[in-house]
């Protein structure tokens, strides 16, 4: 065990992780994986098994070209397994940044008595030859260059093997391997097998091989699998309760089976509890990740090789949202009141979502964040407002979709039925609904030969108090047909030079231009009014986005 306290992480999504069934990537994926490895500051990054196809080969290949040529990349290991055909593939691969001391091979032969027999076959009787051949292609690798990792596989499920396992790290280490990795392969190891838990055991090897090797600085690693849900804590149990100074796993914990221990999880855990674990009086453990990169290569993980929960810890899409009445207030006043650590470490932003169980106060934090009045008195009648209309929506709404209510809520005029008659000299119009805080019918006549339109106009001005001019109006068919709408979009100028865009939809021509009208009128009145500022843009809907850029 060395007296370093820098825990490196070893990340093998590349090759343990692209192992999970459905998690494969295009090989050009591959090397954009490595790159923002690269940048997170992997230690060790394991580009995956030469020995596997020509394909991965290439990956691996092509990844110590670019990578394992400068001091700052991290370290490309390749997996190959005990066989010299493979060590001599595995090598090939690394060989591009053997001069720069970042190639590693990494070899393992199986150590757990049900898994000896089934992938070794009559072999697994040679113990005696399997401690040869370890020592005799660690050896070869350490000969041309390579660093060497050796894994016992099923290290925590050893049994009786323990004497065996001693003597296949100290051929090991006597030939050269400078990290020892530990793994809990089939994911069974708890802390409560006692003195059977593999840490301990660990921990004894690792007390063996410092006598043995007083000078080796090895570095002991932890692999663990995640089939009892304990591969984050199983590893972090290694470093802060054993020799451990190397973790192995995968972004967003994928993995064969139930996964790996989540990278991201062990990173966060020991920057937040390394001192603690360590004493007050020591150097803590610390990792040299740049872990505000977690979040964009976790987002990465989840798009090209396996979707991530939403509730997974740490980088999930919940993670640092909220949305309950209670947490939202508490939020609002302290953004990490319900938060165990700051998402900015990683990347990540707290947000909120507006859904059933939300409260005035957020409805009243999203309206003004977007420049508009939401006064304490009417914030509760705003939220259940929007409530009540997105009533069947108990996942939550966007934010656009609030403030589309929003402008619902403050619309001065809401037409319920439309009357409209027309000579050749005169237009005549009855509304039914609500008009600048009255309700009931308003009517409204015309004389010329414009349409109702003129008429709903003289009835707005008249209302209001205030002029404008109609800029500019065109409708066409939504679809073919006799059934088909007739969309118009119309443009309106205020008093104060501002343009307001509006639209309206129905089947009658001269109804859908008059909810066209009231829609641009609407939409000028809130903007007007209710602005925090002047320079604010009102809020314009998806359907006018494409026509219309309306600023106030």
């Amino acid at each position: 065990m060395t007296d370093d306290y820098h825990i490196r992480i070893f990340d093998t999504t590349l090759r343990d992780g692209q192992q999970c069934p459905g998690a494969g990537m295009s090989f050009e994926k591959n090397i954009e994986y490595a790159r923002l490895a690269s940048k997170l500051r992997i230690d060790v990054l394991e580009a995956g098994f030469p020995s596997a196809s020509k394909v991965d080969f290439e990956i691996v290949n092509t990844i110590a070209q670019e990578f394992g040529t400068s001091k700052h990349s991290p370290v490309i290991a390749a997996l190959c397994q005990l066989r010299e055909e493979q060590v001599i593939k595995t090598i090939e691969a690394l060989k591009p940044a053997v001069s720069f001391g970042k190639a590693r091979l990494h070899t393992y032969v199986p150590v757990d008595p049900v898994l000896m027999p089934a992938s070794l076959g009559d072999r697994a009787e040679d113990k005696a030859g399997i401690i040869k051949d370890l020592y005799k292609l660690v050896k070869m690798a350490r000969q041309e260059g390579l660093e060497v990792e050796f894994s016992p596989e099923g290290y925590s499920k050893m049994s009786g093997n323990f004497d065996f396992v001693t003597e296949l790290i100290r051929a090991a280490i006597s030939a050269g391997a400078a990290v020892i990795n530990c793994p809990d392969t089939i994911g069974g190891a708890s802390v409560f097998e006692g003195e059977e838990y593999f840490v301990r055991k660990m921990s004894h090897h690792a007390e063996i091989m410092k006598k043995e090797f007083p000078k080796n600085q090895i570095i002991w690693s932890v692999h663990c699998h995640n089939d009892f849900g304990l591969a984050v804590q199983n590893s972090c149990n290694a470093v802060f309760h054993g020799p451990a100074r190397q973790i192995e796993g995968c972004i967003n914990g994928i993995g064969e089976r139930a996964g790996n221990a989540s990278l991201e999880q062990c990173i966060v855990l020991i920057e937040h509890f390394g001192k603690r674990q360590n004493g007050q009086d020591q150097k803590p453990y610390y990792t040299t990740i740049a872990t505000e990169y977690l979040q964009s290569i976790s987002d990465y993980v989840s798009i090209n090789m396996l979707p991530r929960q939403p509730h997974s810890p740490v980088c999930g899409d919940n993670a640092a949202k909220h949305s309950s009445g209670g947490h939202t207030n508490a939020v609002l006043k302290n953004p990490l009141a319900y938060q165990p650590f700051d998402p900015r470490e990683i990347g990540k932003d707290i947000s909120l979502l507006f859904g059933p169980m939300s409260g005035g106060n957020h409805a009243k934090s999203i309206i003004e964040k977007s420049g508009y009045v939401c006064d304490d008195s009417e914030k509760a009648e705003i939220a259940q407002f929007i409530k009540d209309r997105y009533k069947a929506r108990r996942k939550g709404i966007t934010d656009k979709e609030l403030i589309e209510m929003y402008f619902e809520f403050r619309n001065p005029i809401v037409i319920e039925r439309f009357d409209y008659s027309r000579t050749s000299s005169r237009a005549e119009l009855i509304l039914h609904g609500k008009f600048y805080g009255q309700k009931g019918e308003f009517q409204e006549f015309h004389e010329g030969k414009d349409s109702a339109l003129a008429a709903l106009k003289k009835l707005i001005e008249k209302h209001s108090g205030e002029e404008f001019e109609i800029l500019g109006l065109r409708s066409q068919s939504d679809v073919t047909g006799i059934n088909a709408n007739s969309v118009t979009k119309i443009s309106i100028m205020t008093n104060e030079a501002k343009v307001y865009d509006g639209t309206g939809v129905d089947q009658d021509l001269e109804i859908s231009a008059m909810k066209a009208l009231i829609d641009a009128v609407n939409r000028a009145y809130i903007v007007e009014h209710f602005s925090l500022n002047k320079s604010v843009k009102s809020y314009v809907t998806e359907e006018n986005t494409e026509d219309s850029l309306i600023s106030a």
